[in-house]
């Protein structure tokens, strides 16, 4: 296997992504979307995780924000704007993160895991006890937000297939976007201070402010995430803000493998997927998936992205002799 295969299944999964409503369902779309959406949630966290060294689980919390600020902002009985609402959610949950970064990012190891944690279960609690927002049972947005633009409606978010694509865009999209700035000087500092901040300082960069930018951008893109999660299935209730959202999208980065953004991705795919397909055979799934995980995590220590990257530095190896 090449160095270049990650880069060759990313194009054939994405070529096959492409073509898949042609012979897909309604059902098979619908659950498509809902992965790839979890797959830039699980890229946003890798952001922190596999590329900053910022183990969060609370990274929920910036994903149920998205999803309320969509709710809040839809009109009861018609659609809310695609474009005003989508860039005020991202906002919302942006500013939180940098508001909540501030706070966090003075303690590190098991104390930012617990703190961050504990900023997540703030907004649960608060969310199940306020009327306004709905309480315990929740809320729902009776109309998908419109994309019309001047007249013009380039896609339909109520129509499965258009939403497909959508979820498809925003995957590819986050995917380069986060690519790009990983190969800028921003992605190498971030990458430093995982590997040795105190290095990083007395060279003179002023890493507090890296870590809270990356942890801003990271929350703005789970944010959007949980936008469109809450478009899609039309409801939100405390449950978005829940430790089980945040320890999901931990065990897809980790699962798929950290510091590699297509490992995440294929996190989302295989987690969201088995998921699936275990509830469908069994009530007791959950058990099955448990000892999955055990098993992947034990013989996959560098995820599922190892695999090629195990196959692929004896080739680069042999490339640097030549």
């Amino acid at each position: 296997m090449t160095a270049q295969a990650p880069r060759l299944l990313l194009l054939a999964g994405i070529v096959a992504l492409v073509l898949f409503p042609v012979i897909g369902d309604k059902y098979d779309l619908q659950l498509l979307s809902k992965v790839m959406l979890m797959a830039v949630f699980a890229m946003s966290l890798d952001l922190l995780v596999g590329f900053t060294g910022l183990v969060s689980l609370g990274h929920a919390a910036f994903f149920g924000l998205g999803g309320y600020a969509l709710w809040l902002l839809s009109p009861q009985y018609a659609a809310a704007s695609l474009w005003l609402s989508l860039a005020a959610a991202v906002a919302i949950a942006a500013l939180a993160a940098l508001l909540i970064g501030f706070l966090v990012l003075r303690s590190s190891g098991v104390y930012f895991i617990m703190v961050t944690l504990a900023f997540a279960q703030m907004f649960f609690y608060y969310a199940n006890g306020a009327k306004w927002l709905g309480g315990s049972d929740g809320a729902y947005i009776n109309v998908r937000p419109s994309a019309a633009f001047f007249g013009w409606t380039p896609v339909n978010l109520a129509h499965h297939v258009d939403f497909y694509y959508v979820a498809l865009v925003l995957m590819v999209a986050t995917y380069f976007l986060l690519r790009m700035i990983l190969r800028s000087l921003f992605g190498q500092v971030i990458r430093g201070i995982k590997s040795n901040e105190q290095r990083l300082r007395a060279l003179g960069f002023p890493t507090f402010r890296y870590k809270l930018a990356s942890f801003a951008l990271a929350g703005a893109l789970a944010g959007l995430a949980g936008y469109f999660n809450a478009a899609q299935f039309g409801f939100v209730n405390p449950d978005l803000f829940g430790w089980r959202i945040s320890g999901e999208v931990l065990m897809m980065v980790i699962l798929g493998g950290m510091g590699t953004l297509y490992g995440p991705v294929l996190g989302a795919f295989i987690l969201v997927l088995l998921e699936n397909e275990l509830a469908g055979m069994t009530r007791h799934w959950l058990l099955p998936m448990g000892l999955f995980i055990i098993v992947a995590v034990l013989a996959l220590p560098g995820g599922v992205a190892g695999i090629f990257q195990r196959f692929a530095r004896p080739r680069i190896a042999q490339q640097a002799d030549a």
